[in-house]
């Protein structure tokens, strides 16, 4: 196991140590402690015949234990340390293998599991310390249920990701030469994501044809993980394997033979039925990676939303007195892996302003991609000084608290412009979309798409959370820098 697999377990062991302990004992005082046994007692001899009955234990048995360690808190303490061990110690809990074979889509069997590991050690603790004669019965059924929940909520990655935003069982896979019948659809990792098409009887030889595929189907659709079945074959060609490395996404390769690469890059190996299964994950925003940027992300928006609520809400009635409604119109722009979304924005411009683009297609002094005309007919009186300033770009906000895009990514673009990608531009489309960039605090005002695109892959291949943080306190400082022109 690597360093930071390391890390990241210990940190989630102390985490739930802490959380569970403190939940525990403060549930045990609030809750647990039964109505019947209330009305003939006072004050705190609920605790007092516990510690009570803790005291007889350690004359009789573990004498050994100095007295001021004698209490109920401490040893819920070391029991829920003793429990998190154990545990751990199993696989079903610690490690969610997706090369692994599934029959089931949901939790159901995983929270069972837990339930059952919780609730039998947490009985034999009640009873070892006699206490379950002083315990509420429902409330106790009650807490049995909400430990496990948290141990779920908390077991991997792939939960919390839904909850923000992001369920495995949302993206989508593409297969080559993968039968129908294949006991590799199985697979946990090819199980919980839907399908989208199964190209069969492709030479994997034609690396060309092959990437053509991929990049039609990524153009179109939301991919997030790729299969290939080379069956006899030990090898792809250099070109299809360094185009794989740096699609930034999923990528399951079964062969018959042990596998050899051109490259040297991180990747999983298994053997399965007779079969060799190479996996690398390439997706830069997923995982644990994923949920620190959607907490970053959401903590940001419901601060900002708060902050500029009273330049919302001026923008709004100024644009509705002017030209009418709508104040806040929607677009349909290109998000993360290819995802379309709904981009909230102030109308700037008339009604039908996206219509009439290929009627100034002329005016246009931009590449292909890139839209933008000096002296815009289509704005409305008085609009411009808010684009000059991206104040339209605020409803974002709400496309950030959503899940739809991030303070900090690449700028969003439509279908259209993305169709005219070339495979290498369709990078840019592997993190989520941005309000603000390292494009915006550099070169925000480039008519070259190329410039968007260099600055764009640098995000990619650098992205941390000090990064984000570092484009974010830089965005306010560019506004008043550059005249800025919103897309």
């Amino acid at each position: 196991m690597r360093l930071g697999s390391y890390v990241k377990y210990s940190v989630r062991f102390l985490f739930l140590q802490t959380l569970l302990t403190y939940l525990t004992i403060n549930y045990l005082n609030t809750f647990l402690i039964s109505k019947d046994f209330c009305e003939q007692c006072v004050g705190n001899s609920f605790l007092i015949q516990i510690n009570n009955n803790l005291w007889e234990d350690r004359n009789r048995f573990f004498s050994f234990i100095p007295e001021q360690y004698i209490n109920i808190d401490l040893f819920i303490t070391v029991f829920i340390f003793v429990f998190l061990v154990i545990l751990y110690s199993t696989k079903f809990y610690t490690y969610v293998n997706e090369l692994s074979f599934s029959i089931d889509r949901n939790y159901l069997d995983e929270f069972i599991s837990i339930y059952l590991l919780w609730t039998t050690t947490f009985i034999i603790f009640l009873t070892m310390f006699r206490v379950s004669h002083l315990i509420s019965r429902g409330y106790l059924f009650i807490f049995t249920l909400i430990v496990p929940l948290i141990l779920l909520l908390f077991r991997n990655s792939e939960f919390i990701s839904s909850l923000l935003g992001r369920s495995v069982t949302n993206e989508n896979s593409i297969t080559f030469n993968l039968e129908e019948d294949s006991v590799f659809r199985n697979l946990r990792i090819l199980t919980f994501r839907n399908t989208l098409k199964n190209f069969r009887d492709i030479d994997l030889n034609n690396a060309g044809k092959v990437i053509e595929l991929i990049d039609n189907e990524n153009k179109k659709n939301n991919v997030n993980l790729i299969v290939l079945n080379i069956n006899s074959k030990n090898k792809i060609s250099e070109k299809l394997e360094s185009f794989l490395i740096n699609l930034n996404k999923k990528v399951l390769i079964i062969s018959k033979e042990e596998m050899v690469f051109n490259n040297y890059f991180l990747k999983r190996q298994e053997n399965i039925s007779g079969y060799q299964l190479n996996y690398f994950n390439n997706d830069i925003q997923y995982g644990s990676k994923y949920i620190i940027k959607r907490v970053l992300d959401i903590s940001l928006s419901l601060f900002g939303i708060l902050i500029f609520s009273p330049i919302l809400l001026g923008i709004y009635i100024y644009i509705r007195i002017v030209d009418g409604g709508p104040s806040v119109i929607k677009q349909n722009r290109v998000g993360l892996h290819g995802k379309q979304f709904k981009m909230y924005k102030f109308r700037t411009m008339k009604n039908n302003a996206h219509e009439l683009r290929e009627d100034l297609q002329d005016l246009n002094k931009n590449d292909n991609v890139i839209f933008k005309i000096e002296n815009d007919p289509r704005l409305l009186k008085g609009t411009l000084r808010l684009r000059n300033y991206s104040l339209d770009e605020l409803p974002q906000l709400i496309n950030v608290l959503i899940g739809n895009m991030s303070i900090v990514g690449p700028r969003p673009l439509f279908e259209e412009d993305t169709k005219l990608f070339t495979e290498k531009y369709m990078r840019r489309l592997n993190v989520l979309p941005g309000i603000t960039g390292l494009l915006q605090i550099n070169e925000r005002n480039t008519s070259e798409f190329e410039t968007w695109y260099k600055y764009d892959i640098e995000y990619i291949e650098n992205w941390t959370l000090y990064l984000d943080l570092k484009i974010i306190l830089k965005t306010p400082f560019s506004l008043f820098k550059n005249n800025i022109k919103g897309i």
